[in-house]
């Protein structure tokens, strides 16, 4: 049995005998942001700024920052971004002060050059905010962009620094905002909304979830769950604007939800929320065109798994997925130089509700944000891929997204 539409407007909700799904936060009170949004005036204009700041140094080796993502609109949710420091050998997460003046921030993205962190505002009217970070570790709120659709669920930026890449999964439309020297945003240069497909079984609409750049630079993927599609844009780099050149069919109501590359940049595997399943897709990085294969089990067994969110190690040799419904994460090993996956096992995440993975720079930790437990766990990753459950689960309230700092 699947479970029924994720409605903007609303809860998401399972069919009978399901855990119930979180919703996008009902979209956390979407009435209340856009009416706050437009008593703001029509462009949420980031202040002018000074000449370029420069790149942070880098933490001491025994230490390095993490931050994390919540909801601030949601009972027992966080007041901004949180910060926090992790032993790069024990794992252990040491919590520091709140970057307030941030709504929403329920996904985080770093600037390639270190000295920028972004925030999606995940309510009614969509936003992305910009938040400076100095070389002393300490932060400053840059200023909004209206993304121009609702519920802006994922960002990434583009590996030129340039140009931040949004999702709005409520409007199912993807944008970009030029960034300028000092990380600050500009004026939306583009909005494509995923007008068709028609959406997939028991969908209202599309949906976007993701948008990343792939590892040829060339090309920009956007997965929408709404209409089952993975679509991929060509960026124009000077004009910041995105024009189709595939898109890639995944089976009817399958979920698509989020992906990621191999670092040989020709695989890419894509989990599928709705269908319990993992996909190996065969990337071309001279068209851009995306070819799902069959879908892999997740060894998670009868029911829906809800799988959410899959991370590559940086040697290519291992991916996790992460998996919501029987909170767990499973392993796989990877062969074929990325375009084949072998189940290897399932481990407890040590939490509940395992809305999204990171793993530390040099993939010997594994960090899970589980939402319902408002816990950040911590697993140390072996020379085969194997996690090991590290110290404690970190309290950190509604914890939606980990992203760990170099």
């Amino acid at each position: 049995m699947k479970p029924s539409p994720h409605p903007y407007s609303g809860p998401e909700r399972p069919a009978p005998g399901l855990p119930a799904l979180p919703g996008r936060r009902g979209f956390l009170g979407g009435l209340l942001a856009t009416a706050a949004l437009a008593a703001a005036g029509p462009a949420l204009a980031a202040p002018a700024h000074a000449a370029a700041r420069p790149a942070p140094a880098p933490a001491p080796r025994a230490t390095r920052p993490l931050l994390l993502g919540t909801y601030t609109s949601e009972a027992g949710g966080g007041t901004g971004i949180g910060t926090a420091a992790y032993d790069t050998a024990t794992g252990a997460i040491t919590p520091g002060p709140v970057i307030t003046g941030v709504d929403n921030p329920s996904y985080l993205a770093l600037h390639p050059s270190g000295s920028t962190v972004y925030a999606v505002a995940e309510q009614g009217a969509g936003a992305v905010t910009a938040v400076g970070r100095a070389p002393d570790g300490t932060y400053e709120v840059l200023g909004s962009r209206s993304t121009g659709g609702s519920g802006t669920t994922h960002l990434s930026v583009h590996p030129s620094g340039r140009w931040l890449l949004s999702a709005n999964y409520g409007s199912g439309s993807v944008a970009v905002h030029p960034i300028a020297e000092d990380g600050s945003l500009g004026e939306r240069t583009d909005l494509v909304t995923h007008s068709s497909p028609p959406p997939g079984p028991g969908q209202g609409g599309p949906h976007a979830h993701q948008i990343v750049t792939a590892p040829d630079g060339g090309h920009v993927l956007a997965v929408d769950l709404g209409t089952d599609t993975v679509y991929t844009y060509a960026l124009d780099e000077s004009a910041g604007t995105l024009t189709e050149v595939s898109r890639a069919a995944l089976a009817p109501g399958s979920g698509p939800r989020h992906l990621a590359f191999h670092p040989g940049g020709r695989s890419a595997y894509l989990a599928c929320e709705l269908d319990n399943t993992l996909v190996v897709c065969a990337f071309d990085p001279a068209t851009g065109a995306l070819t799902p294969g069959p879908g892999q089990s997740t060894g998670t067994g009868s029911g829906t798994s809800y799988p959410a969110q899959p991370v590559v190690t940086g040697d290519g040799a291992y991916v996790y997925l992460a998996n919501r419904g029987p909170n767990s994460l499973t392993r796989y090993a990877v062969e074929d130089d990325g375009a084949a996956v072998r189940l290897l096992d399932t481990v407890p995440v040590g939490g509940d509700w395992p809305r999204q993975l990171a793993l530390s720079p040099d993939s010997t930790l594994l960090f899970a944000a589980n939402q319902r437990s408002s816990t950040v766990t911590v697993f140390g990753v072996g020379p085969d891929g194997s996690l090991t459950a590290v110290g404690d689960p970190f309290p950190a309230p509604v914890a939606v997204c980990v992203l760990p700092l170099p």
